[in-house]
This record gives structure tokens, C-alpha cells and sequence, in this order.
């Protein structure tokens, strides 16, 4: 039995080798580029310790190596954890691991939560508890790196059905709102089989943002709004907050706005 398998949408998903044939477009220039602004701004330490939550397959945390960092990636999807290993060094290692608990108490220096990599969960609560249990990996005084889409942005653009022909397969998308969440559902034949996968995205507004980090006890210190990290504005593409970890005093005494 696997002892990690939530039997989640985002577990069966994730594992699929069609996520990767259907994403396989993502640019690794464009998050190189994300990685050396972010590296420069911050700036970040060889010795820092960074933790990339929910790391995929790693191109994130293996460029940031390549350049020079120690990091840990760490993914629910046994799949991506199992490739990204084959890139394992001294000072970079992958872990299978829940997002939501802890995975080193007051270790990491940074923290890093890259390309809407958060609101799979069902409540408002779920993704309070995931950020607290992110921010209890990070020393005090530690930086965090939320990297969300512009939720009002794509709602807006939202396409409710598109076509995409990608290594000879026909993928249908279908794309709605529903209640607080954005779902796409995604149908393809390959092999003489017919597949259904589902994305069940919860549409997080900046809002919701502010109140889960104030719960969290992370205080925001900038919001960028692309991989430039030129300023927000609602036309922007992402939001990406840059945030720091109170004091476990200062969170003592903060109580959770749900």
C-alpha cells in the first residue's frame, strides 16, 4: 500500500506520465531567468539552506544547485521525486513528502513555493495549516516565496474549451468555475484508451492571500507581479509574494482570521 497515496486529484494527476506530455511546453529559460532575479534580489547565500516546496521534477531546485546553492526538493508525486534524484548531489537531495506537515522544524533559510504550486485544497483552512506547517520549515527571520497566478487575471481570460495536439494525442480542456475554484478537465484517447483527469484549483485572491499569511505569522514584504519581478498591478501575470517569518513569539500571539 502506498503510505503517501491521498487519493486526491492532485496525487493521480501529478503521477501521470500525461501531465508531463501535456505541460511539456514550460520553459526552463523562463524559470532560469525567475531563478537569478530572485537569487540576485533576496539575495541568496551559498550557505542558506533552501527548501523548494512542491518541487516537480526539480528544474527549479537543480538550476539553483547548478548555481551554486544547497537545496532540498520535496513533491508528493513519487514519480517526479524518483526522476529528480537521478540529479542528486551533496548539496542537493529530493524527498517524498506531504506539504502539509512539517518536513524540518526551523531549518531553511529559504523557502520557495514556485509556479502555482498551491490551492489544491478544498478550504480556506487546508491552506492555512499548509502554510503554517511550510513556515514552521523556515528559521525565524526566513524567506518565503509564494509564486501564484493572477487569479482576477485569469478568471478573466478563461477559456471554457480549447484543443492542444501534443506527441500525437488530441487533448480536450474544458475549463469553469465553480463555486471558488477553477476546473479544468481534461479528456484524451491514447493507446485505445479514453482518459479523464480533473485540476481543481481554489481561484485564491490577494485578499485570501494576506489573511492565510497573517494566520501563518509571515509577514508580506513585496509583491511582484511577473518573473522580472516588476511590481503588481491586476493586469500582471503572477502574483509573487515575498515574505519573511515572524518571531515564534510575535505568531504566539496572532490568532487565525478564517
Amino acid at each position: 500500500m502506498n503510505p503517501l497515496g491521498t487519493g486526491e486529484w492532485f496525487d493521480e494527476w501529478f503521477n501521470s506520465p500525461y501531465y508531463h506530455v501535456l505541460y511539456k511546453h514550460r520553459d526552463d529559460r523562463e524559470a532560469q531567468l525567475f531563478i537569478d532575479n530572485l537569487s540576485d534580489f533576496l539575495p541568496i547565500s551559498p550557505a542558506d539552506k533552501i527548501l523548494d516546496l512542491a518541487c516537480g521534477k526539480g528544474r527549479h531546485a537543480i538550476y539553483l544547485n547548478k548555481k551554486g546553492f544547497d537545496v532540498v526538493g520535496i513533491d508528493l508525486a513519487e514519480k517526479n521525486i524518483r526522476y529528480a534524484q537521478k540529479f542528486a548531489n551533496e548539496r542537493l537531495q529530493f524527498f517524498r513528502h506531504d506539504k502539509r506537515k512539517v518536513f524540518r522544524k526551523d531549518y531553511f533559510s529559504i523557502l520557495l513555493n514556485l509556479f502555482t504550486s498551491f490551492g489544491y485544497f478544498e478550504t480556506d483552512i487546508e491552506n492555512i495549516q499548509t502554510l503554517q506547517a511550510a513556515a514552521d520549515n523556515l528559521k525565524n527571520g526566513g524567506t518565503m516565496v509564494i509564486d501564484f497566478m493572477n487569479t482576477p487575471k485569469v478568471i478573466s481570460h478563461l477559456k471554457a474549451l480549447e484543443y492542444q495536439d501534443i506527441d500525437g494525442i488530441r487533448f480536450e480542456i474544458r475549463k469553469r468555475i465553480d463555486n471558488r475554484f477553477i476546473i479544468k478537465d481534461i479528456r484524451f484517447t491514447d493507446k485505445n484508451g479514453s482518459f479523464h483527469f480533473q485540476e481543481r484549483l481554489m481561484a485564491i485572491t490577494q485578499a485570501d492571500f494576506i489573511r492565510y499569511f497573517y494566520a501563518a505569522g509571515l509577514q508580506v514584504q513585496h509583491l511582484f507581479g511577473d518573473y522580472n519581478l516588476s511590481p503588481y498591478t491586476p493586469d500582471s501575470d503572477r502574483m509573487i509574494f515575498i515574505l519573511k517569518k515572524q518571531s515564534d513569539l510575535c505568531h504566539q500571539e496572532k490568532k487565525p482570521l478564517l
